[in-house]
């Protein structure tokens, strides 16, 4: 097995301060440090991850690294203001409540995202620092969405998993974001990016089109000359721990503890104190049952353990007042000298204890209002070795996926929550028995062993596969010897195509004007000596004379069909008789009108469907049934249906930018190099006319003839102007 650097935010041990003896190192708590620690000691790499806040001075640092060492982990160091604005602030204050649908704890102004970024980089520079060639980099979670990317910019042949613990939200409510964008952009660095559910993968694919126009096809996303995949991996636990616990004489001890006051149904919820977990509505829940059902009062009782959780950060100290408020009020109007109904517990509990808790339930009760996965009702379903007990689950959890046997509810909905309550205090003992065996086979053959090593396995795969696949970015050495050979050419001749090669796509075609740093640079090319610079484009020759005319350079609009020398008029072919025009000009003005934010591009001898200022998944949908409809329309017409970036365009057959190669070389003399640079099926004609020993180049990830690719426009630029000497 490769050696993993599992990435995350807090390492699976706290340091606290210490007396005379120094700081203390203790083991954590929680769903990722616990499900993760069995496989950091098997697998022998490291755990790079945040300490906890410690007041550790320097002196005393060195010595507590090399004790953290030992437990081969690596400290990324945070000051207290850094770690507030980062963890406090724009992790938990900003993306927590957004990432689970809460839109009301989120501050009116975000704040916190450059802390997010320092941290971030931080913890890069910490992989960086301790990566070795073949290991596996495993980053987790929301609070490090932008680590895949930035180490991807240090190590560029690194393996790179990501896992998102948390639910990803639909794309309308992550479009909210300000740093939207950059977020995506950070967990694209991966190789594979992990999600627990299918519809979290789906809402992330959503908002890859929504937000970069980036589609997915199936499982996977190209972008920069790189094929991410996209998976799902529902997180287990381990199953064999609880099982083993609940078997202890201690733990059995505990059990008949609790079912000591009497013959009363117990209750119990296991929470985090944190406004996600639907403690309040729960309890609502609970209140109506006592309410419709009087008979129920003094047999049942809910026993609601709060960990604390987050009590520095505002929202969750409000909450915790409004928690505590509705268990007084509750117990309030309910109880009786002998009888509590709500027996709340605001503390940590030991794990004896939970296991405890977990075997004494007749019905355990995980009702979050959005939950990535929640772990607690595997651990409730592994410690059931007795066979017996009802769960009660949210359909907002994401083990609502795989849990199917449980009583599912939706936490919203407080008096069917209530019955469902009911009912499940009223089921069969056979029925219970069926359906916790159900559970109990699901969660135990689908545990934390499990999920670690499909991601790993899936990642290897991923990251071989990018290893091995053509579409990968030309590496720079290579790059650099194709800018000696055509700088040292007798004559370079550049064909240029515009969109998306020389300039970025822009939402609305016309706003792709040429900035002055490409400008300059043309003029610069052009002024090279022995170099002669053509810009060959899709566009109309009004637009290419508008924005390049004044250029020293060869231009081609209409994919060629006209042309203009530097300095000369613009000559075009006669053109070709189209009875097809009119019916095709009626069905994209047809399907621009029932398309919002489409348009029509009427050109010479051309029509075009744009479609980039659509909404993404309706406008590639109204795409594709374009292109069905015009194949079987013109099935015997003397045209060719192309589909490119975001449009459609029908044209005559021979009319492409190939046909402009041999009129530009036709004078062309020994030691003339061609070099022509293009990103997409237009381009392919281009490059498909090239003589021998010229030069294809093409822009992006997909499939193309051409034996050099670059990633984008950057790179694009770049090397130009290392043609120029200017890079």
């Amino acid at each position: 097995m490769s050696r993993l650097l599992l990435v995350a935010n807090r390492l699976p041990v706290t340091v606290a301060p210490g007396g005379a003896q120094g700081p203390l190192v203790r083991r954590s708590t929680g769903g990722v440090a616990t499900g993760l620690r069995s496989l950091h000691e098997r697998s022998g790499g490291l755990w790079i991850g945040w300490p906890g806040r410690a007041d550790v001075e320097p002196p005393a640092r060195a010595a507590l690294e090399r004790r953290l060492a030992e437990l081969r982990t690596v400290p990324v160091w945070l000051d207290p203001g850094e770690a507030r604005r980062f963890y406090e602030g724009f992790a938990n204050g900003v993306l927590w409540p957004l990432f689970h649908y809460l839109l009301d704890p989120m501050p009116l102004h975000v704040q916190g995202w450059d802390a997010y970024e320092r941290v971030n980089a931080r913890f890069a520079d910490a992989v960086a620092a301790h990566h070795r060639p073949g290991d596996l980099v495993w980053v987790h979670d929301y609070q490090l969405m932008l680590v895949p990317r930035l180490v991807r910019e240090r190590l560029p042949q690194a393996r790179i998993g990501y896992f998102l613990h948390v639910p990803f939200p639909a794309s309308e409510v992550f479009r909210i974001l300000p740093a939207r964008d950059r977020l995506l952009e950070g967990v694209l660095g991966a190789d594979l990016i992990g999600f627990h559910t299918a519809a979290y993968m789906r809402h992330f694919a959503s908002s890859l089109l929504r937000v970069l126009g980036l589609a997915t096809d199936v499982d996977r996303v190209e972008i920069e000359g790189r094929t991410v995949r996209l998976g799902v991996f529902p997180m287990g636990i381990d199953p064999a721990r609880f099982a083993a616990l609940a078997e202890d004489a201690r733990v059995a001890a505990e059990v008949r503890a609790l079912r000591a006051p009497g013959d009363a149904a117990l209750l119990v919820g296991i929470d985090r104190l944190d406004y996600t977990k639907g403690i309040p509505r729960r309890l609502l829940a609970f209140e109506v049952l006592l309410r419709d059902h009087p008979n129920l009062r003094g047999r049942v009782r809910l026993v609601q353990v709060a960990v604390p959780s987050r009590t520095n950060v505002g929202a969750y100290q409000d909450f915790r007042r409004q928690v505590d408020e509705m268990v007084g009020r509750l117990n309030g109007a309910f109880g009786t000298p002998r009888w509590v109904p709500v027996h709340y517990v605001y503390r940590g509990i030991s794990e004896r204890e939970l296991v405890a808790l977990y075997r004494a339930a007749d019905v355990m009760l995980v009702t979050p209002v959005r939950d990535g996965m929640n772990l607690v009702a595997k651990e409730f379903v592994a410690a059931r070795t007795d066979g017996d007990g009802v769960l009660v689950l949210s359909e907002f959890a994401g083990a609502a996926a795989e849990l199917a046997e449980a009583v599912l509810v939706n936490p919203y909905d407080v008096d069917a929550t209530a019955d469902a309550l009911r009912r499940a205090l009223g089921l069969s003992e056979d029925e219970r028995r069926a359906r916790v065996q159900a559970l109990r086979k699901r969660v135990v053959r689908y545990d934390v062993h499990h999920w670690a090593r499909s991601f790993l396995e899936a990642l290897e795969d991923a990251s071989a596969h990018r290893a091995t696949s053509t579409p990968a970015a030309t590496a720079a050495g290579h790059v650099a010897r194709l800018v000696g050979r055509m700088r040292a050419a007798e004559r370079l001749v550049l064909l240029l195509d515009y969109d998306g090669t020389l300039v970025p796509f822009a939402g609305v075609p016309d706003l792709a004007t040429p900035d002055e740093a490409l400008l300059s640079l043309l003029r610069a090319l052009a002024a090279r000596p022995r170099t002669e610079v053509h810009v060959v484009s899709g566009r109309s020759r009004e637009t290419m004379e508008r924005w390049l005319g004044a250029l020293p350079v060869g231009l081609h609009a209409e994919h060629g069909f006209w042309s203009r020398r530097p300095g000369g008029l613009w000559t075009a072919p006669p053109v070709p008789t189209m009875e097809w025009r009119e019916r095709v000009l009626a069905i994209l003005e047809h399907f621009a009108a029932r398309t919002p934010g489409s348009l029509v591009e009427e050109k010479t001898v051309s029509l075009a469907w744009h479609y980039r200022m659509t909404e993404p998944e309706f406008g590639t949908r109204q795409a594709n049934e374009l292109r069905l409809h015009l194949t079987e329309l013109l099935s015997n017409a003397p045209v060719e249906i192309l589909p490119g970036e975001k449009v459609v365009e029908v044209r005559p057959h021979g009319m492409h930018k190939g046909a402009i190669v041999a009129p530009i070389l036709a004078q062309a003399s020994p030691g003339t190099l061609a070099v022509a640079v293009g990103d997409d099926r237009t381009d392919e004609d281009l490059f498909a006319a090239l003589p021998p020993g010229a030069l294809a180049i093409h822009v992006g990830p997909a499939a193309s003839r051409a034996s050099v690719r670059l990633g984008g426009v950057a790179e694009v630029r770049r090397l130009l102007r290392a043609v120029v000497g200017d890079a």
